[in-house]
């Protein structure tokens, strides 16, 4: 009995070992961009992204997960993973992405971030004088007005206008 448990726990190990490594899953504790485009719905924001003013300035990490910890940032990157594995393997993405409205808080916290010193008044009087959502400073989001940036005017996963135009 003890040859077959220790048998089963030596293959479980294999497999997962062969399943960690054939998916590159170590991979995506790196920040490097070339990480997001390993799932091919990323190629088109990738390819927008690379020929953006943002390309020299941030990553996909810097704008979509929190900058503010670590843990958070590893929790939200698990959590993205996940959600994104599950859409993938079901196929329930479809023709166009949506973006959750905790990635699009994410996405907004470090706009503010990165450009503070540039919006500090905006954000300022927007929270002074919105009424709107409150889930997001001022309720209105930074691509409301810079709907092309950084990843162009991309709409869905086939679109891919202006993808390779140089900046």
């Amino acid at each position: 009995m003890k040859i077959v448990a220790t048998c089963s726990v030596v293959a479980a190990l294999v497999v997962f070992g062969y399943l960690v490594a054939e998916s590159q899953m170590l991979s995506y504790l790196s920040s490097e961009p070339e990480v997001c485009i390993t799932c091919h719905t990323m190629n088109t924001h990738f390819a927008t992204w690379q020929h953006s003013s943002h390309r020299a300035e941030a990553t996909c990490v810097d704008c979509h997960l929190p900058q503010d910890s670590f843990t958070k940032k590893m929790f939200a990157k698990a959590r993205d993973g996940f959600n994104h594995s599950k859409a993938m393997t079901f196929s329930t993405y479809g023709a166009n992405l949506r973006i959750s409205d905790d990635a699009a808080s994410r996405i907004q916290e470090n706009c503010i971030r990165c450009h503070e010193s540039l919006v500090s008044q905006m954000v300022e009087n927007a929270q002074r004088y919105s009424r709107t959502s409150s889930h997001v400073r001022g309720g209105r989001m930074c691509w409301d007005c810079h709907r092309g940036v950084p990843h162009g005017v991309t709409r869905n996963l086939s679109a891919t206008q202006q993808n390779f135009v140089h900046n």
